[in-house]
């Protein structure tokens, strides 16, 4: 062991405690200390700020840190701050400091007191700061979170692309770039941008074996499902993430109103709220905080055991960044995600007001995404050969922390499939992304197909005895098996490796599972038990249920779906409420239809659930946060006025067909709303008879089943509108 070894174990031990050094770390501080520049791809939770830190401690001069966020440095300055008798030994320089204050930070650095110095990219192109700099001894230059630099990366900020220019008028000093997560094409991309090919590159392992990953289909009943998650961890610090400001407020107040500690935390919070609730959370005054991506860079809180995603992120480098931030302890970390694909096509919607490049770079990750919510293969393999890593599931780190791993879907032989796949890329002469490709194996024209004139090959449609959905799991699955490989510099296309070739030779077993489908419709009575599944309804409880539908139903004279509607009585065979208060709590279930009809439902579940001993779910009670029951008054005061509903939804900044959504939601719960004075200027008073017996006599009260019965007579609004004035006054 030679000396520099002791001195730097010395050093670890005498600034921050610890007698080893953790993976990569010693490889890379001896890299800094010897002066190369130096790469480090580290997962969040590896150690990385220590790698610069410590030989930012140890050598002579300041070492400056890039990074790009002012949270991310305050938590840090603070740390370092704790470790020495001198407040200087580390400094901020950014937008948030007065002239007393720069003229401090200014004084440390000449002195030779400030060993860590953290600036915002915006604050290192000031001419004035760079002269300073210049004129001192600077031991090195660290850019952190360097996928920045990146247009490929998740977070790229385009005043990160000229940071290589900055530094070299300042010195020509060794460049430590470092982040927690980067594709090949993005490490290219900043090594490349920083000038540093002759980096020595250290690429930790990124797989968190900890961590417990679970994808799970986006319901109605999503906020009772998070809810109930929650408590079955009462007492635990979690994160969960939503794309907009505006579902942050409302999942946090949903969370409060339910006893949960919760406290929202998104860019438009102005900085002293945001700090307060960074704090609060750190403190553990709160147990979870419900945010944006704005959210979490900088927090260094090693026991947050879950990371919940309300809605799927833009790329799976956020993903990973953000899930990473759940058991840096190395204890539990439970990772929820909710998916479904029309969370992707309102990304893309977003996406498409961008320039073209920016448009395919987005959707190509969008893509990623897509592959990582619907597979049915271990989601940690495709998480880790996705980020260039491969990973053995049955004998690696964590291979049993999985949803998909935990409940296989069954596998089986798709040999000359993959066979088909494989000649289908080669043959269409590698120029075609996934999605081509499966069009071309279904038989699908479209304009590109076209162009090329697939639509004229042999092999066109010859995969038709297959879905779409089917060629795309296999497309997924080739990919992670290397049969296939992606060219990110086209966005895309689909490319056949040697390997591949090899297989089109000699081909061999080929086991494949299919991708899930989240349709809609399929999971709406979907909620978890405590095993982390999913818990489907009482299947006997809701025959009986229906039976009892019927009976009620023609007591009342009215048609079944009157009394209750079919997704109320699964709710009912899953959560078993045998109160008034418990009833009203159910899905599409207000005051006014449990007072009306609930009592027999009531009876009949409180006997089954004696008779059958069932344990009741005793959590089950979402409470609203009375947001919409604003609405609702809003909405009945003002039909009850007799205001042209156009004008009721323009004035709440609703589309008409999301007022009729609230209406429906309010007639169905139970309430009465009277808007003859609007369906009386659309429709004659036999027009109306002619619906409201169809409603009377149908079996069900689906709008298309009307639409197709009156073909055409009657839009797809009358129809609705009428379908509340009949619930409203023959089920209220």
């Amino acid at each position: 062991m030679n000396s520099k070894e002791v001195d730097l174990h010395k050093a670890l031990k005498k600034y921050f405690g610890f007698n080893n050094f953790k993976g990569l770390q010693e490889d890379v501080i001896t890299s800094i200390i010897q002066g190369s520049d130096t790469f480090v791809i580290m997962p969040t939770g590896g150690g990385k700020s220590l790698c610069y830190q410590l030989p930012a401690l140890v050598k002579d001069g300041t070492a400056i840190v890039v990074s790009p966020l002012i949270a991310l440095m305050k938590n840090q300055v603070d740390a370092i701050r704790g470790i020495s008798d001198n407040k200087g030994i580390a400094h901020v320089l950014n937008s948030s400091l007065n002239k007393t204050e720069v003229a401090q930070v200014k004084s440390d650095i000449e002195n030779g007191i400030t060993k860590l110095l953290y600036v915002a990219p915006e604050s290192l192109i000031k001419e004035e700061y760079i002269d300073f700099l210049k004129s001192q001894n600077i031991s090195f230059v660290a850019i952190d979170e360097a996928h920045c630099i990146s247009e490929w990366g998740h977070d790229f900020r385009p005043e990160y692309r000229n940071l290589r220019a900055i530094i070299e008028k300042i010195d020509n000093v060794p460049l430590i770039g470092l982040t927690a997560t980067a594709t090949q094409k993005v490490q290219d991309d900043i090594i490349k941008t920083l000038g540093m090919s002759n980096a020595k590159t250290f690429k930790a392992s990124f797989n968190r074996p900890n961590l417990f990953y679970d994808v799970r289909p986006k319901t109605k009943n999503i906020e009772g499902d998070i809810i109930r998650f929650i408590r079955q961890h009462t007492g635990k610090s979690g994160i969960i993430y939503c794309l907009s400001r505006k579902k942050v407020e409302e999942i946090a107040q949903l969370l409060q109103v339910n006893g949960i500690k919760a406290v929202p935390y998104h860019a438009g919070l102005d900085a002293k709220t945001r700090a307060k609730h960074q704090d609060m959370f750190l403190m553990e005054d709160v147990d979870v905080v419900v945010a944006t991506i704005a959210f979490g860079m900088g927090i260094d809180k090693p026991d947050v055991r879950f990371v919940i995603h309300h809605d799927i992120p833009k790329s799976l480098e956020s993903y990973y960044q953000e899930t990473g931030r759940a058991g840096r302890d190395g204890g539990e970390g439970y990772c929820l995600a909710y998916y479904a694909y029309k969370d992707i096509e309102k990304l893309e919607k977003f996406l498409s007001g961008k320039p073209i490049a920016e448009q395919e770079i987005g959707n190509a990750l969008l893509q990623e995404v897509v592959g990582y919510a619907e597979t049915s293969m271990s989601r940690r393999k495709y998480l880790l050969h996705y980020f260039g890593e491969d990973f053995d599931e049955v004998n690696g780190l964590g291979a049993e922390m999985d949803d998909n791993v935990k409940n296989p879907k069954k596998k089986h032989e798709a040999k000359d499939e993959l066979k088909k796949l494989l000649e289908v890329v080669r043959d269409t002469n590698q120029k075609y992304k996934a999605k081509e490709l499966v069009n071309t194996l279904i038989g699908k024209v479209n304009a590109l197909l076209k162009s090329h004139k697939t639509d004229t090959q042999p092999f066109f449609g010859s995969g038709k005895n297959h879905e779409g959905f089917y060629w795309m799991a296999l497309i997924r699955q080739a990919l992670v098996a290397g049969y296939i490989r992606k060219e990110i510099e086209q966005y895309g296309v689909v490319k056949i490796t040697d390997k591949g070739l090899d297989y089109i030779k000699n081909p061999v077993s080929f086991l494949m599972t299919e991708d899930h489908q989240y349709e809609e419709d399929d999971t709406t009575n979907v909620v978890t038990n405590e095993k982390g599944g999913g818990a489907a309804a009482d299947e006997t409880l809701v025959k009986l249920l229906k039976d009892l539908q019927k009976s009620v139903a023609k007591k009342h004279g009215v048609p079944p779906y009157a009394v209750f509607q079919e997704m109320s009585l699964e709710d009912m065979a899953l959560k078993y409420p045998i109160t008034m208060d418990e009833l009203k709590n159910i899905y599409g279930v207000g005051e006014g239809k449990a007072s009306k009809f609930g009592k027999p439902f009531i009876q009949l579940i409180s006997k089954y659930v004696e008779e059958n001993d069932v344990m009741r779910p005793d959590d089950f009670v979402v409470k609203s946060t009375g947001v919409n029951s604003g609405l609702k008054l809003f909405i009945i005061q003002n039909t009850d006025r007799k205001i042209p509903l156009q004008d009721i939804a323009k004035s709440k900044g609703l589309t008409f067909s999301e007022l009729i959504e609230e209406m429906q939601r309010i007639v169905y719960s139970g309430t009465k709303i009277n808007i003859d004075y609007c369906i009386d200027e659309l429709l004659d008073e036999d027009q109306q008879e002619e619906i409201f017996e169809y409603f009377m006599e149908s079996e069900n009260d689906r709008i298309q089943d009307a639409l197709d019965e009156f073909d055409g007579e009657y839009d797809d609004e009358e129809l609705r509108l009428m379908r509340i004035k009949f619930i409203s006054q023959v089920a209220n």
